[in-house]
């Protein structure tokens, strides 16, 4: 009995081994860079859209190299400064290389070393062409495989899909960064569906005050939307929101902008350049902002349009879309 037990926690922890491909080891990664001879460079980690600084290292002559302890495989990138272009990289645990032609031009970089990189650059150019399902079975035991479903496909699979397409991914990706993300992500997204009653947040206004969204439920339709100055495609569709407003206010049409601006004189100035004049509230901090998690926002433009009882009726509506269902609702 004795025996058998053990064999049962060896062949466990196996699985638990197999269960995933990352492990905390320390870099084999170094560089050249041809047009700086002395100076400073930070290497970054990608956590969920966002490239956050873990580690530095000086140039000399040159040269430099990381053996900072970190997850692989993974992405990072790799900057000079805060205005310098990023290098992004998969990193893998085997000896990498990077040659970078200019500190300017982070787009002229050469990664040596790792098939995951030389496998997403491939892919890269091949992607347009293929859906997420060819793109994961080409290759399911690749982190960009995780990566792309992520980053690239998710924004337009209904939860349903999302789930659907993670289980095409092997089990040795189930727990990386971006799997986790998304299955959080597919409870957050059936959450606000339409017929489901609309989630309350707090976040701030442009004059500092703490607004809660509830309170302007329960007068009339509220167009939630999310946006940012430095999104073009927001700014494109802001033309539409705001005749949609113009012609409905009167009937009690609301709208809520929640925006994921960093920089609140961007925030403000494209309030007033849009003429966007309704309750804008903003917690400055980018995608991490509180209300973006809760509604499950992987894209901006996003919106959820929800009516007197606070019931969504409707989501990521634009353009003439947006229009003919206000006329349907208003009976215009």
């Amino acid at each position: 009995m004795k025996n058998k037990h053990t064999l049962l926690v060896v062949l466990m922890l196996l699985l638990v081994g197999q269960a995933s491909a990352q492990k905390i080891t320390s870099l084999r990664l170094t560089g050249k860079v041809n047009s700086l001879k002395e100076g400073k460079i930070y290497i970054q980690r990608y956590d969920n859209k966002l490239f956050k600084t873990i580690d530095s290292t000086l140039i000399k002559n040159g040269r430099f190299s990381f053996t900072t302890k970190v997850e692989l495989p993974e992405l990072y990138a790799l900057k000079f400064n805060e205005e310098s272009y990023p290098i992004q990289l998969f990193l893998e645990d085997t000896p990498i290389e990077v040659i970078i032609q200019s500190a300017e031009k982070g787009d002229r970089a050469v990664i040596k070393g790792s098939r995951a990189q030389a496998y997403f650059e491939k892919s890269s150019k091949e992607q347009r062409g293929l859906t997420a399902k060819q793109f994961i079975e080409a290759d399911p035991k690749s982190i960009v495989a995780a990566y792309a479903l992520f980053r690239n496909y998710s924004y337009n699979l209904s939860p349903d899909e999302i789930e659907e397409h993670i289980n095409l991914l092997d089990v040795s990706l189930q727990q990386t960064q971006y799997v986790r993300i998304l299955k959080d992500l597919i409870v957050k997204q059936r959450a606000v569906l339409p017929g489901n009653k609309a989630l309350d947040f707090v976040s701030t206004d442009s004059e500092g005050n703490k607004v809660r969204f509830s309170e302007h439920l329960g007068k009339g339709y509220v167009f939630l939307d999310f946006w940012a100055a430095w999104c073009g495609p927001c700014r494109r569709e802001n033309p539409n929101i705001v005749a949609a407003f113009q012609k409905y206010k009167d009937k009690g049409f609301q709208i809520f902008g929640v925006s994921l601006d960093k920089k609140k004189e961007d925030w403000l100035k494209a309030i007033k350049d849009d003429g966007l004049n309704w309750t804008q509230v903003s917690d400055l901090a980018y995608w991490d902002s509180e209300a973006t998690a809760l509604y499950g926002v992987r894209f901006i433009p996003s919106n959820f349009l929800i009516d007197e009882n606070g019931v969504i009726v409707a989501r990521n509506i634009r353009g003439e879309a947006l229009q003919q269902k206000l006329k349907e609702l208003y009976g215009e």
